[in-house]
């Protein structure tokens, strides 16, 4: 027995807990945040957990005792503790790679920028439906741990991973059949540093990959096109501008597969889609990419996307109020996740942004304004960099909001029948919300209840 320290004790510290002691393992979970007291953290544990729990600073006497260490994903690698504990010795894993050491199926493991939870989500539907509900696993980042699911697997499963930047960091032997980059562009650079860091983050994903498994890249992005180069794996490409030799592509309103050298219309987007958007056009090529190298036949995959509706938070539909359509993208919580929001608008439209700063920039996103936005509406703590940004770039029709509230009543008087509100913040949620489901569903709430 060795011994473990589980750090973080959300969703996949909890998780990592309840697999290592049903695996025999002694653990001590641990958080150093200062506002925790022990009794809270333990009630997040089963009534049954041996686990020591530690909150706020580790003790010398832990460090120096502890084997292996696992970090959920909102623990950075570079961290003192962290390196403390590495140049002790300690082996330094996270949730997704304590999982994957006890899947006993097939994993399809998607990152990206953006549009990860939508693709994984589709990809899911896809996959239950060529083999049925109790056969596939949705985990990852999208809210479900690894840790708890992983033992359910068996040889004829499949885990489906929605895998961020996060949590690729700390991968060692983590191995998926196919996986996916669906883009990369600027986010996350105050937890990694450097566009460099984050880029290799998110090409883990295939750094065990071999020739006799696949990675599904974006032909349109210039990070990832120079990753097609390099991957170990054999590359499938998809593409909304290009005609890539082998992959899938768009061709006027029909998504096209190249193979073998033949080239066949497979999809309509407009008849055949309920998403809107370019980026969902993209989410759905890679989604039949990754069915189809999982051996899902076409039919099947197509079936799915014709039925399938946004994922909740992304680009989502609310209701119309007053003539004034309502859209909920709380998940645009970067620049070019924002962007697809906007691209996606049909209508003059009020812009929400504003957030926590992740010390990103804001010109491309002002810059997709081109005349759709009528109204930008700002909050949080990002107000006044983006203000200025916009100004920099020829806007002017600005307004600030001092809360939520003031924010949304703001929307509704500045819109008129004929126009579109958009909540696509291009920031996280953090400092005025826990997250950006609560900032979506307190959108959805408000405007539900408007008359």
């Amino acid at each position: 027995m060795e011994k473990y320290l589980v750090v973080g004790s959300g969703i996949s510290g909890v998780g990592s807990v309840k697999l290592l002691e049903y695996l025999g393992e002694d653990v001590i979970l641990y958080d150093g945040s200062e506002t925790l007291t022990v009794e809270e953290v333990r009630e997040r544990l089963p009534g049954t957990s041996r686990a020591e729990c530690i909150v706020g600073s580790l003790p010398e006497e832990v460090r120096a005792t502890v084997q292996n260490v696992v970090l959920s994903p909102g623990v950075p690698a570079d961290l003192p503790l962290v390196q403390d504990l590495r140049n002790r010795g300690a082996r330094i894993m996270g949730e997704i790679e304590l999982g994957y050491r006890e899947e006993k199926g097939r994993v399809a493991a998607i990152t990206g920028t953006n549009g990860k939870t939508t693709t994984t989500t589709l990809v899911g539907e896809i996959m239950k439906e060529a083999l049925g509900e109790e056969k596939v696993f949705v985990v990852g980042n999208i809210g479900k741990a690894y840790t708890a699911e992983c033992l359910k697997t068996k040889a004829d499963t499949v885990t489906v991973g929605e895998i961020s930047s996060f949590q690729l960091e700390t991968i060692c032997d983590f191995h998926p059949a196919v996986s996916a980059i669906l883009n990369i562009t600027p986010d996350h650079l105050n937890r990694h540093h450097t566009m460099e860091a984050y880029v290799a983050a998110k090409e883990n994903v295939a750094l065990n990959q071999t020739g006799q498994d696949v990675c599904v890249l974006n032909y349109d992005n210039e990070y990832t096109r120079d990753f097609g180069d390099r991957c170990p794996a054999r590359v499938v490409w998809f593409s909304s501008t290009g005609k890539p030799e082998e992959g899938y592509w768009l061709r006027g309103d029909k998504i096209v597969r190249s193979r073998d050298g033949e080239e066949r219309e497979i999809l309509d987007i407009h008849r055949d889609m309920n998403l809107v958007g370019l980026c969902n056009v993209e989410n759905v090529m890679a989604a039949l990419a990754i069915a189809d190298e999982m051996g899902v036949p076409e039919e099947t995959a197509l079936k799915v996307v014709r039925r399938f509706h946004a994922v909740e938070h992304r680009i989502e539909f609310v209701a119309s109020r007053g003539g004034v359509d309502y859209y909920n993208d709380s998940k645009g919580t970067n620049p070019d996740a924002a962007i697809q929001g906007i691209r996606a608008m049909s209508k003059p439209t009020v812009l929400i942004g504003g957030g926590y700063d992740k010390q990103n920039e804001y010109d491309e996103w002002i810059e997709s304004f081109d005349g759709r936005v009528k109204w930008l509406v700002l909050i949080g703590q990002t107000r006044e960099k983006i203000a200025e940004c916009a100004r920099k770039h020829g806007f002017q029709r600005i307004r600030f909001a001092d809360s939520y509230q003031e924010c949304l009543e703001l929307c509704t008087q500045l819109a008129e029948a004929g126009d579109a509100v958009l909540l696509s913040p291009a920031c996280a949620s953090w400092g005025m919300f826990p997250n950006y489901e609560v900032r979506g569903e307190l959108f959805k709430e408000y405007v539900r209840g408007l008359a």
